[in-house]
């Protein structure tokens, strides 16, 4: 009787997780697969709000003005390199610190991570963070996106429980055929610690594809917009010299607008699935301390 109970209880808990996520999902992809729709839809349908979840007289026009233009393809180039560059250095500077802070023999570690995790429950603030940024020379600098957050705490702590749950015989071993530190953290240490790598890379890689408000503060040049700012630009029409007057009169400003967000959208959308399958063990590893 007691098992009946608890196998009705245990079905009717999944119909309601199901019936949750189910609905949580619909009203995420809606607005999602409007703007979809409206970008590949002709004129006539957007202008006449016949567009909803399909797209209606299908035409591509939007796309190949959108990819013609030189403006997004600068900023879109400034964020893949933002991106690509900054990932790189995160995740580097994460793993030095994390691998130096997961070690017992290091003196004073203890006090070290101390200090970081003060840092990610305490900040500066946004002034003195913006007077830092100006007096070492990076106002109107793309290092500005990257720099002031080399390192993620969170990042961080999770990259260093990891290598607390690898064995330190492992390391013994290799000190003990003469490896030092730098060789046993790159020929061991990174190997192993490759999930939850990939996990930090993905957070590190989607914050700083969606930059926008350390963009906002420190770029002030034109030239130098990442795709945030670029489509915050366009979608608030800051701009109206962005696009010709000429090529848009026959292509809605909302087909352009929609193009606009899935091309800016669709490279992290299509870097995620590699990453994915990383994400949940680097995850759930990384946040237990053994």
């Amino acid at each position: 009787m007691a098992s009946r109970i608890r196998d009705r209880d245990e079905f009717r808990f999944r119909m309601a997780s199901t019936i949750t996520v189910t609905v949580f999902l619909i009203v995420t992809l809606i607005p999602f697969i409007n703007i979809i729709s409206k970008s590949l839809s002709d004129e006539a349908s957007v202008l006449a709000g016949e567009v909803l979840l399909w797209p209606i007289n299908f035409n591509v026009q939007a796309y190949k003005i959108v990819l013609a233009n030189h403006e997004f393809l600068r900023a879109l180039s400034i964020s893949v390199y933002v991106t690509a560059v900054g990932t790189i250095l995160t995740t580097t500077a994460t793993v030095l610190v994390a691998y130096a802070l997961s070690r017992d023999y290091l003196k004073g570690q203890r006090v070290f991570r101390f200090l970081y995790i003060f840092t990610m429950l305490f900040s500066g603030g946004l002034i003195p963070t913006y007077l830092v940024v100006r007096a070492v020379g990076l106002i109107d600098n793309l290092y500005a996106l990257i720099l002031p957050n080399l390192v993620g705490v969170f990042q961080m702590l999770l990259v260093s429980n990891y290598f607390y749950t690898i064995p330190k015989d492992i390391e013994e071993s290799a000190k003990i055929d003469g490896a030092g530190n730098t060789l046993i953290l790159r020929r061991i240490m990174v190997p192993l610690a490759m999930p939850v790598i990939a996990t930090i890379i993905l957070f590190y890689a989607v914050g700083l594809w969606n930059e926008f408000f350390a963009a906002l503060m420190y770029l002030n040049r034109r030239d130098l917009r990442p795709l945030q700012i670029y489509l915050r630009d366009l979608i608030m029409q800051a701009d109206n010299n962005q696009m010709n007057a000429d090529i848009m009169r026959d292509v809605p400003m909302e087909s352009i607008q929609g193009a606009t967000l899935v091309a800016a959208t669709a490279p992290i959308l299509i870097v995620y699935p590699y990453l994915q399958r990383y994400f949940v063990k680097g995850m759930m590893v990384g946040a237990v301390k053994q």
